[in-house]
């Protein structure tokens, strides 16, 4: 009888570890599906996560622009490699008196990375355009030119 009670604590012990074990795996797996999911969701949503922005800056009596900051925001759960903009420097009737494109690198995440553009010497306005972004750790390519298939899941994924 002693022996049938420890035979059974035993097998309801090896019970208890089994499904503990099992457990673990199916954590692991819903974990790892979550992580794919999380890339995949930052890549359709980027324009939710990421931001191209000028910083206020001087301009002169006459034209001329000062002073001026480029800032990238990312607040994805990744780094973001390069993003490239373009700077268009404009006069007061709209016309444009120049354009320049910058390129920001190593944008950590959950931050933002600044660079000084250059100084125009005419112009009374800019206007920021976003050229490119791209993160290997998000598997994330995305450019103004690039041609989305209609009804791709991911059309920003950059190899499948």
């Amino acid at each position: 009888m002693n022996e049938n009670r420890d035979l059974h604590k035993g097998l309801a012990q090896s019970d208890a570890v089994s499904r503990q074990i099992a457990g673990h795996r199916e954590v692991q797996q819903r974990v790892a599906g979550q992580f794919i999911e999380r890339r995949a969701y930052y890549r359709r949503n980027w324009q939710q996560f990421i931001a191209v922005t000028a910083s206020d800056y001087h301009t002169g009596l006459l034209g001329g622009i000062k002073d001026l900051t480029i800032t990238v925001r990312n607040q994805t759960e990744y780094p973001l490699d390069n993003v490239v903009v373009k700077v268009v420097y404009m006069r007061n009737n709209n016309e444009i008196f120049k354009t320049e494109q910058y390129t920001i690198n190593n944008i950590p995440e959950k931050d933002i990375r600044s660079i000084t553009a250059s100084n125009s010497r005419k112009g009374s306005k800019v206007e920021i355009q976003l050229l490119s972004i791209t993160s290997q750790p998000m598997n994330f390519c995305w450019s103004v030119d690039k041609q989305v298939v209609p009804g791709d899941p991911d059309p920003y994924q950059c190899s499948k």
